[in-house]
């Protein structure tokens, strides 16, 4: 008889769950981190009304229609616009003036959720004048997101949240300028997206798509297990330019990754980072 203690029935479910995701739909969550992943699919499994994870299971085998509502548990998208004002000062005073050396620049924004970062981005580069030679990435796994983000239009009562980021951030111009407001809701301006490209892109199973002078990716990786983060870093340093500047999320660093010596600390207390010449 083996002596190898049983893995517990829920894990096992878990991991047959994950293991149909991927092989049914080509979302693959198999190797981000076990405690994170599982405090999310019993929320899941609660608000969805299942006994277990086999019933969820067989529920997403069968039904399309699943995946878009597991998806929305198994992505965070909670964000603001120029969240942590600092790191955005700090693009804005130590990035831009050499971005500004470039005469056409592509900005990648990795797992960009509801899309704030995005406009964060768009309206700090129209105001330093750089949104015109401008292409944004805006990529993320969840479809559901996505329409959300290319909508621009978010409740009206984040706008002050907003706002004061903005100005913390060292904003030049005031933020009511890009966004109309009707019913409860605020629009921003059409003018913000039409430099912006949204599409979706796993960095667990996609590939570099285009080369870019910035990469930003915050508070994605740290969903992530070792393995899996080595990979995205990889993803970002085939995709930067030389000298090309990459910014993580406050709780996240290259400090051990497989891919650190290609980096260069440029802002450490903000977590960007520029590619080495080589």
């Amino acid at each position: 008889m083996n002596d190898t203690p049983a893995e517990p029935i829920e894990d096992i479910e878990i991991q047959l769950l994950l293991e149909a995701l991927y092989l049914r739909y080509h979302f693959d969550f198999r190797h981000y981190a076990k405690a994170s992943i599982k405090r999310r699919l019993r929320q899941a499994r609660e608000q969805l009304g299942f006994a277990t994870f086999s019933a969820m299971q067989e529920e997403l085998l069968h039904s399309e229609a699943m995946v878009g509502r597991l998806l929305d548990y198994l992505t965070v998208q909670v964000s603001e616009m120029f969240r942590d004002p600092t790191y955005f000062k700090a693009m804005r005073e130590k990035v831009v003036p050499h971005l500004r050396t470039y005469p056409s620049l592509k900005i990648w924004i990795a797992g960009c959720s509801h899309g704030e970062e995005v406009y964060s981005f768009a309206i700090m580069l129209l105001e330093e004048g750089l949104l015109d030679r401008t292409m944004i990435y805006a990529t993320d796994i969840n479809l559901g997101a996505l329409e959300v983000a290319r909508s621009g239009v978010y409740p009206l009562d984040r706008i002050a949240t907003f706002t004061r980021n903005h100005q913390q951030a060292g904003g030049k111009t005031s933020l009511a300028d890009y966004y109309t407001t009707a019913y409860g809701r605020a629009a921003f301006d059409k003018k913000l997206r039409a430099k912006v490209v949204f599409s979706d892109h796993s960095l667990v199973t996609d590939e570099v798509f285009t080369e870019c002078q910035l990469v930003s990716c915050r508070n994605v990786m740290i969903y992530f297990n070792r393995p899996l983060q080595d990979r995205a870093v990889g993803l970002f340093r085939d995709s930067l330019t030389r000298r090309g500047f990459l910014g993580l999320g406050s709780k996240e660093t290259l400090r051990f990754s497989e891919h650190a010596d290609a980096f260069v600390d440029f802002v450490r207390e903000e977590k960007i980072y520029q590619r080495r010449e080589a």
